[in-house]
């Protein structure tokens, strides 16, 4: 990105390449939490669907054999994570990496301010779909997360080449996913 400004790069492989769809070439930020483009990355917005942690079936959390009751499932304009608890929830946007870009993911201030940590592995070159975003109350309290509002920023590493093997030619188990997606083995 050494060539081109990275906001003006983000915004080309966006509008050209559709990187990012849909995409917001600018900080929306009037009475939300803010997202779209940004000087070094993009600010994601958290979709209306969300899975919350419970223990109400007092199943085991197993990466390996994941139950999917160990949730509650909520479609809202606003999800409540309990108290030292957590959330999955999925982006509004879809993401197309491409093969020598690396992404890594960070949680917006606002949030961390408020004992919310939002956790995101990296976009590997290639990886395609919506993302998965897991979504931390560190706090003895409540706490409100804004749909359709910013939650993270994924900042964007273009290599001066391209990777030998990326995520589509692994065929990673978690690409193109299109929706809130459960660990998978």
């Amino acid at each position: 990105m050494a060539s081109i400004k990275a906001d003006r790069w983000i915004r080309q492989m966006a509008l050209e390449h559709g990187m990012i769809e849909p995409f917001e070439d600018r900080q929306v930020r009037d009475g939300v939490i803010s997202y779209g483009l940004s000087s070094y990355g993009y600010d994601i917005r958290v979709a209306d669907e969300f899975k919350v942690f419970t223990n109400i079936n007092s199943t085991v959390v197993d990466p390996k054999n994941f139950d999917s009751r160990s949730f509650v499932d909520i479609k809202a304009d606003i999800c409540i994570i309990p108290p030292n608890s957590f959330a999955l929830a999925r982006t509004v946007e879809y993401f197309r990496i491409p093969r020598d870009v690396l992404t890594v993911c960070v949680g917006k201030s606002t949030y961390a301010r408020c004992g919310l940590i939002v956790n995101v592995t990296p976009f590997e070159p290639e990886w395609e779909g919506f993302v998965t975003l897991e979504i931390s109350n560190t706090t003895p309290l409540p706490a409100r997360v804004y749909a359709n509002e910013g939650i993270s920023q994924v900042l964007f590493f273009q290599s001066d080449e391209v990777c030998e093997v990326s995520y589509a030619d692994k065929k990673g188990k978690y690409q193109k996913q299109q929706g809130l997606t459960l660990p998978r083995l």
